[in-house]
């Protein structure tokens, strides 16, 4: 009986010390998704369906993203900027920050123009669209769909791991 009793006694302690370690651990989590909730991400789903509405036109996104590791993934409509509504996914990667990717949305009647000095390079999409490549804090890659402005933004960090060619692929892909 007293072997039973350890037994229970031992399986109880380890079962809540399992249980404190993955408190701790989601409430790091909480916190991290609550700060990007609270400057107003959502699902994708949910900005999509947002977005849609707002603007009035189908959202088509890219069925492929870089190769890199993300562990989270929200989406933003930013409605009340007139014309700098936008929408917006960002891919983020809670244990390695450099692995930081955007997708922009603008509708394209208020694209944004470059002038050819902020250009630092021109490539062709395979719809014979331009790509326009800009690098300043981060790469940034600019094209236009049917209805849509699409900037792809990628962190300088991990520039080497997504060339040009990987964030051209996206682009394609819409």
């Amino acid at each position: 009986m007293k072997r039973i009793y350890i037994l229970i006694f031992t399986l109880s302690f380890g079962f809540t010390s399992l249980g404190s370690v993955n408190a701790n651990g989601q409430d790091e989590r909480h916190q991290f998704e609550k700060g990007l909730f609270e400057l107003g991400y959502k699902t994708v789903e949910e900005a999509v369906n947002q977005c849609e509405k707002v603007f009035t036109e189908k959202i088509v996104l890219p069925y492929k993203i870089p190769p890199v590791q993300f562990t989270h993934y929200f989406g933003r409509c930013n409605k009340d900027f007139g014309i700098n509504n936008t929408f917006e996914i960002i891919f983020l990667n809670k244990n390695t920050p450099e692995n930081h990717y955007t997708l922009t949305l603008r509708p394209k009647k208020h694209a944004i123009k470059f002038k050819p000095e902020h250009i630092d390079k021109i490539v062709k999409l395979d719809n014979g669209k331009e790509l326009f490549v800009v690098k300043r804090a981060a790469n940034i890659f600019v094209f236009e769909g049917e209805d849509w402005q699409y900037f792809l933004g990628i962190d300088k960090r991990i520039s080497k791991s997504v060339p040009l060619d990987v964030l051209v692929d996206i682009a394609n892909s819409i």
